[in-house]
């Protein structure tokens, strides 16, 4: 089901942090700045689909509810809020290197990795795992920015290196019949390859917090 980008404002205005006074959310445009606390769709550069989870669990591997990519656009389950491993703030930059989670609006689980099989490919299995008050480092992602860019901006390629297993965040055009039918993998693979690139596409960004 689709949701309003002011039913989503909404949202993520309801879960400020209450030091935060930027202006409010606005839905994200080309070449806005990524900051912590947004929601966004992550779009995979070679196919198109979105990042994409819901609660249905694998049938294999960890059981861990699946992670896929979804050919539409309009559609729920496929925001992610970026969210820090540290003590950075909502409406902060993120610069290329930072280690970020991203947490699945819908569920409230974490995009997370391991060496589990992923079900299509033998590949690292890709899963969301936990809650609003269980997270481990099986969450953390390092934020690479492809080209000369220094903090994460809608129009640039990204990849996303898993840090426990160092398995970039990938996907392909091999796609499930089963739980997901239409939808296609994702996993991990070690390698840097054309289909480990995604980039920042529909959202609810925070501005950037101004210095005091």
């Amino acid at each position: 089901m689709a949701i309003s980008f002011f039913g989503l404002a909404i949202f993520l205005f309801l879960t400020l942090d209450s030091d935060y006074t930027a202006s409010p959310v606005s839905a994200a445009s080309e070449g806005v700045q990524i900051t912590y606390g947004s929601a966004i769709k992550l779009m995979h550069e070679k196919t198109k689909f979105r990042l994409h989870s819901h609660d249905v669990p694998y049938g294999s591997g960890s059981g861990q509810q699946s992670v896929t990519g979804f050919p539409g656009v309009d559609d729920a389950n496929s925001y992610w809020m970026v969210r820090s491993t540290d003590s950075a703030k909502q409406g902060d930059p993120i610069k290329s290197g930072s280690i970020i989670r991203l947490q699945h609006m819908k569920t409230r689980k974490w995009l997370h990795s391991h060496l589990h099989a992923s079900p299509i490919s033998g590949n690292m299995e890709v899963s969301c795992f936990g809650d609003d008050n269980e997270s481990d480092t099986g969450d953390y992602w390092r934020l690479e920015i492809e080209g000369s860019g220094k903090t994460w901006r809608q129009d640039q390629r990204i990849r996303l290196q898993h840090v426990d297993t160092g398995g970039y965040l990938h996907s392909h055009d091999k796609k499930y019949t089963r739980i997901a039918g239409g939808q296609q993998e994702v996993c991990g693979v070690k390698e840097k390859r054309p289909d480990n690139v995604w980039l920042a596409a529909e959202g609810v960004y925070f501005p950037v917090t101004e210095s005091k």
